[in-house]
């Protein structure tokens, strides 16, 4: 499982495969994955223990048919509740969990979709993780788009009729730095009436600084919450420091984000347990921050440039259904987005049962809308993808598709006074 990860080094330039010999031979590579480097906010919180000691004390296999019943049967969905939904015993009830979760989601969000579209500025990265197609030391076409560069696809994206943008950039502070990001938030703000952000973690004052310039929300992947897998996932770069990502989202609100969204990226571990980890990591959050907008997401691995062997392992979109209906029945207030990772089929029946948002209108490339909306060519300003989308609807489309299944698609209902 885990060697199907690596990018083979003979897809590596020679500059880069001599620059990852020399670093593999420095003492700091694969330093320690829980120890804060240099400029890492600390902040004092109890949420990460809470996580981890009910993730670290799941035993699945312990959960019979009688407890997924009883979970089913419950007004109010317990954290144990919880574990047996997420659990195997749980599969042969999926239907009925899907019409839970569909009265659910009916019941707090009405049958409304709402819509948003990513933009990446830069595919820079400082980080090895193995599984990424931005890493490092994958040999690919790297770019970061001027600010000229980012308001012309902006502009294209709204001309869509998009109104919710996301933000992202790869993990590298020195070709994308916050301020960098901050002035890309500002002319979002020209544009769109929400704005998020995924991008590498930052301290809360700098997640200040973000909201100041006009972000509205920040999503972290936790990417796996088994910090003994993480750490042979992540070889190098601040990404390696698995309690600093963690702490993300509560200094984000800190700093006075309105909303912030959580993920781990299913198939990098085991998929029970980093489900179970994302939703108590939103559910002991939200004790503290009661006012904030939490939402959750669900990507599954993908194909990558350079390594087309990544695949979601043992999360089919069976298993990926039961996780989507247990967080809606554990969480019926917190949104649930599900990406273009996912089929177009997959994604037009989630809405209909947990799913609360969605992308259109994707690329996970640099600087290509213009080419991809409009059809007029721009190949020189254009970066490559950090992953393979399943679902290409632009927004007209998925607008459509969605209407036609009975439901209403959302642009935005934020007004600014």
């Amino acid at each position: 499982m885990e060697n199907q990860f690596f990018v083979d080094s003979e897809h590596l330039s020679p500059e880069a495969l001599e620059k990852k010999h020399r670093l593999e031979s420095d003492p700091s590579f694969r330093k320690n994955h829980m120890e804060y480097m240099s400029g890492m906010e600390i902040i004092e919180s109890d949420v990460c223990k809470n996580v981890m000691s009910q993730m670290n004390s799941y035993d699945y296999s312990k959960y019979t048919a009688d407890d997924v019943k009883a979970a089913l049967e419950h007004n109010t969905c317990t954290i144990d509740d919880f574990k047996a939904l997420l659990s195997p015993a749980a599969e042969p009830f999926l239907e009925q969990m899907a019409e839970r979760a569909r009265l659910e989601t009916s019941k707090h969000f009405g049958n409304t979709v709402y819509l948003f579209t990513p933009l990446y500025i830069a595919n820079y990265c400082e980080n090895y993780c193995v599984y990424c197609g931005f890493n490092c030391y994958n040999h690919i076409k790297r770019m970061k788009l001027s600010m000229e560069q980012i308001e012309k696809e902006m502009k294209v994206i709204a001309d869509s009729g998009m109104e919710e943008i996301l933000i992202l950039t790869g993990e590298s502070r020195g070709h994308s730095n916050v301020e960098y990001i901050g002035e890309a938030c500002k002319l979002a703000r020209k544009y769109f009436r929400m704005v998020g952000l995924e991008i590498y973690p930052v301290n809360t004052d700098e997640y200040r600084f973000l909201h100041e310039c006009g972000a509205d929300y920040v999503t972290v992947f936790q990417e796996t919450y088994d910090a003994d897998k993480y750490e042979k996932l992540h070889l190098l770069g601040h990404k390696r420091v698995w309690p600093y990502r963690f702490d993300a989202q509560e200094r984000a609100l800190r700093g006075g984000m309105r909303g912030v969204a959580f993920s781990a990226l299913l198939g990098l571990s085991d998929f029970r347990k980093d489900a179970l980890a994302s939703a108590l990591h939103v559910y002991f959050l939200q004790r503290k921050y009661p006012h904030a907008e939490m939402s959750l997401s669900c990507p599954r691995l993908r194909p990558i440039i350079n390594n087309d062997k990544i695949n979601p392992l043992d999360i089919h979109e069976k298993q990926l259904c039961q996780v989507l209906c247990a967080y809606r029945i554990f969480l019926p207030y917190v949104g649930i987005t599900v990406s273009s990772r996912e089929s177009a089929e997959f994604r037009n029946g989630i809405v209909k049962i947990a799913a609360t948002k969605v992308s259109a209108g994707v690329s996970t490339g640099i600087g290509d809308h213009e080419s991809k909306y409009t059809g007029k060519e721009n190949d020189d300003i254009q970066g490559d993808e950090q992953f393979e989308i399943d679902d290409n609807r632009s927004l007209d489309k998925m607008y459509k598709d969605i209407a036609e299944e009975g439901l209403q698609p959302v642009l935005n209902d934020y007004l600014y006074v």
